[in-house]
């Protein structure tokens, strides 16, 4: 598969099946993410791979978020719902955790070391599309607590980025392009 194709045909995989992916091909994708461009090569990311009983680690930070919202739950609410942050890591059989460190060389700036860890993510799910893997970086508001930064070992200024879901594509699903406004509405041509 070309650089061009895996574009346009790479989806977000929400459904993924129980087998866990070789070793080697998680490698593949990790390689692919520290090939993204970084100013001054700080190479600020940072990877967690969690499989197997590993992706509790993720689901727990997730039960005490959702234990942390409740108003004087009883510890039925309480168990349940940490019960229903342990399945949200575990809805694929790899869970690649991305972080960013930021240099503490005053001359980089934060927002370009968080531009490359993004580039970085979109290369790791374009190389496991190409590896016929199903891949997709989840975030949202969990994602950018002290509680995440805690159980991932990231400091005051660094941050979690996300979470890539990996694993291969059930069978029989499949998903539409999304729709994107055309390049016309989204370029300027200045030629003079």
């Amino acid at each position: 598969m070309d650089t061009i194709e895996a574009i346009e045909t790479r989806r977000s995989v929400k459904k993924v099946t129980e087998k866990i992916p070789p070793k080697a091909l998680i490698m593949k994708i990790l390689d692919a993410a520290r090939r993204a461009p970084n100013h001054f090569n700080t190479e600020p990311w940072h990877f967690t791979v969690l499989t197997g009983e590993g992706r509790n680690k993720l689901g727990e930070a997730y039960g005490k978020l959702n234990q942390e919202k409740l108003d004087q739950p009883s510890r039925e609410l309480l168990d349940s719902v940490y019960e229903k942050g342990l399945s949200k890591a575990k809805r694929a059989p790899v869970v690649i955790v991305v972080t960013v460190e930021p240099s503490d060389n005053p001359r980089v700036k934060k927002v370009e070391e968080i531009a490359a860890t993004a580039c970085a993510v979109e290369n790791m799910l374009l190389a496991a599309h190409a590896l016929g893997l199903g891949a997709m970086w989840r975030t949202g508001d969990p994602t950018y607590t002290e509680t995440m930064k805690r159980a991932f070992g990231v400091s005051e200024n660094g941050l979690v980025m996300g979470f890539i879901y990996v694993g291969y594509p059930e069978a029989g699903v499949t998903y539409k392009p999304p729709a994107r406004k055309s390049v016309e509405d989204i370029t300027i041509w200045v030629e003079k």
